[in-house]
């Protein structure tokens, strides 16, 4: 894809708290390319699917509600957003109750499979793009010019989302288990490094040194 007029695709996985949005979101900006957060097209199904007070065990009416959601992806770097008919959501995404919903939506295969075919139509039409979640170098941009998985410490992970967030360590350290285990363990498309990723642990590594190492990776990709 790189020498293909231009196009360029890199696509970072791994658990939350790894730093995939800020890393991705800086990579892409230094790339003038456009950036992708899939999650928070999950986590805008998710606030519709809350919205419209669905079961979440039921997956039709998920898959339904997903169907008729209209997204809107906003793909720069310096100002990522998503919206849902027409209304913001970039907040409300990230708030607790959709925490705790999204890997129940987005453990629904015809919900993932929506999503997936909307992905790879954004991504088609970007050119350059840095794409960041759980699938992507395995379902989502399997032949992606740069394929990374970022990782981390559980402890790491806790305390950056607990910082961010401004909630107890403990609490955020339990809920990210239990977000790992779900989406690991999930039939459709699991958590999982692409058998051709490149992994790099952040634990003990600035983000500028993770930017870095991500160029210098891009550079040899792209000679």
């Amino acid at each position: 894809m790189a020498g293909e007029r231009g196009q360029l695709v890199v696509a970072v996985d791994g658990p939350s708290g790894s730093g995939k949005s800020t890393i991705s979101r800086r990579v892409a900006h230094a790339l003038d390319a456009r950036y992708l957060d899939t999650g928070a097209m999950y986590r805008a199904v998710t606030w519709a699917v809350l919205r419209d007070n669905v079961d979440l065990t039921d997956a039709e009416k998920i898959h339904a509600v997903a169907v008729a959601a209209e997204l809107t992806v906003g793909t720069d770097p310096a100002a990522p957003h998503i919206s849902v008919d027409g209304v913001g959501v970039d907040r409300e995404i990230r708030g607790a109750e959709v925490t705790q919903a999204v890997s129940a939506v987005s453990a629904v295969p015809a919900v993932r499979a929506l999503l997936v075919a909307l992905q790879r139509d954004i991504i088609a039409a970007a050119g350059r793009i840095v794409v960041e979640g759980r699938d992507i170098g395995t379902v989502v941009a399997p032949d992606a010019d740069l394929k990374v998985y970022l990782t981390a410490s559980a402890d790491e992970r806790a305390r950056r989302r607990s910082t961010e967030n401004a909630a107890n360590q403990a609490a955020t350290a339990a809920d990210l288990a239990r977000r790992d285990r779900l989406d690991s363990t999930r039939a459709a498309d699991p958590l999982r490094q692409a058998d051709d990723a490149v992994v790099l642990d952040t634990t003990a590594l600035g983000i500028d040194e993770v930017v870095e190492r991500l160029q210098r990776m891009l550079d040899k990709v792209t000679a």
